[in-house]
């Protein structure tokens, strides 16, 4: 039997989702993420910590589904919007915190080049 599986890296939290041929959830894990606010406005999330969270989740649902990672067919990611990170390409380690799409300290930048365009 084949089984597909879900990936969501939302806001505020990160879960697997396993299902089988007919569609029902057969395994699932999820588990929370922090929430950084270094200043009003900002919000930022520790790019290591969700990608930890992603290999928990996964390996959670699994085991939960009681199936191994070959017999997923495929699996389907949604992520958080406009969530942005920068890796570094030498060691793939995050260069710093992600900007979360909450966050609003470019509003008077974006707010400028609108203007322009007007």
């Amino acid at each position: 039997m084949a089984f597909m599986g879900s990936l969501d890296q939302g806001t505020s939290s990160t879960r697997f989702i396993v299902f089988d041929e007919t569609g029902s959830i057969v395994g699932q894990h999820q588990l929370e993420h922090r929430q950084i606010l270094p200043q009003a406005g900002w919000v930022e999330h520790d790019a290591s910590e969700i990608w930890q969270r992603t290999q928990e989740v996964i390996k959670g649902a699994l085991a939960n589904a009681g199936i191994l990672a070959n017999q997923l067919a495929g699996i389907g990611i949604t992520n958080q919007r406009e969530t942005t990170v920068i890796w570094d390409r030498e060691s793939g380690r995050p260069l710093s915190n992600a900007i979360v799409w909450q966050d609003t300290r470019t509003q008077e930048f974006l707010s400028s080049l609108t203007d322009e365009v007007k």
